[in-house]
């Protein structure tokens, strides 16, 4: 049962940092924190980049649980191969977010970097949406081979 609620925790995660990073972008603050992974002030930042620290720690939180998601789903024996795929494909995307999130700050918000992040996102969203609704399968499934 551990697994449903790893993805919809996943989920919700998720769905807070595309409400972050939209909050980011439409705000303009994108490049408040110009240096990539951290920013200039270390761990804990002064006031003026806490915005873009919370996005980026909020972004490293889901990248471990979309990583822990997969792994449950791959050592889950109820698994079908659906989970696995799209708990391996949403994987693969918040792999490229991350290295997409460092090329936009390095190229200082390039507008198709900006546009192909916000896509890849959506994509990444939708494999951890699909993973959630077949790790909940996965609890029905089982529950009724149980009865």
């Amino acid at each position: 049962m551990a697994i449903q609620y790893l993805a919809l925790t996943t989920m919700i995660v998720l769905y807070t940092l595309m409400f972050i990073g939209g909050y980011v972008s439409a705000a303009g603050l994108g490049l408040t924190c110009p240096e990539w992974p951290m920013c200039p002030d270390g761990i804990m930042p002064s006031e003026e980049y806490l915005i873009e620290w919370i996005h980026r720690l909020v972004a490293a939180t889901t990248g471990s649980l979309v990583i822990a998601t997969m792994i449950a789903s791959l050592i889950n024996k109820n698994s079908d191969l659906k989970i696995k795929v799209t708990s391996t494909l949403a994987t693969i995307f918040v792999i490229t977010q991350i290295g997409l999130g460092a090329m936009v700050i390095d190229t200082k918000l390039h507008a198709v970097l900006v546009a192909v992040h916000l896509g890849i996102g959506i994509l990444l969203f939708s494999m951890v949406l699909l993973t959630t609704i077949f790790a909940f399968r996965i609890s029905k499934v089982s529950v009724s081979s149980k009865a």
